[in-house]
């Protein structure tokens, strides 16, 4: 059971390298990296997480260059049909041109649209801005695969 684990986990790392490549070469073969982040509140990357991407108040935009350094920060605030603007949140955030989302959980339609678009979603594994961009660089964060049961949006 143990190999069958092992081979799943290496068959999901080479899918994620692979979706992150593709979105550096579909954008130009850029060398930097955008991240989006849901978050709570405005402040930088001590902002805690999120517990749902499309309830976040605001999502933190972070920049990587190809070395891992963090070349730009800034929060924008959630202004969509959640939160009495207009849109749902994964097509306004793919208007932010992200690389990859790292989320807690997201419902399954969000995760559907950003698969479509090519943007990596992760799964956050710490509760801070600078926690999960630190996983990112080390290459320790998950795929999500899955949306969330309690989502209402299917």
């Amino acid at each position: 059971m143990s190999e069958m684990n092992e081979e799943l986990e290496k068959m999901r790392e080479k899918k994620l390298e692979r979706i992150l490549r593709e979105s550096k070469e579909e954008a130009g073969g850029q060398t930097s990296v955008r991240i989006v982040i849901p978050v709570g509140e405005e402040t930088g990357f001590n902002a805690r997480l999120s517990e749902h991407f499309g309830r976040a108040p605001n999502f933190a935009v972070v920049e990587l260059d190809k070395e891992g350094r963090v070349t730009s920060q800034r929060m924008v605030p959630n202004v969509s049909e959640h939160f009495g603007g207009a849109g749902r949140p994964p097509d306004r955030i793919l208007q932010l041109e992200p690389d990859a989302v790292i989320t807690y959980g997201m419902g399954p339609r969000g995760l559907r649209r950003f698969q479509e678009a090519r943007v990596a979603v992760l799964r956050a594994n710490a509760s801070t801005v600078r926690e999960v961009i630190a996983a990112y660089i080390k290459n320790d964060l998950q795929e999500l695969t899955e949306g969330c049961h309690h989502a209402r949006h299917q």
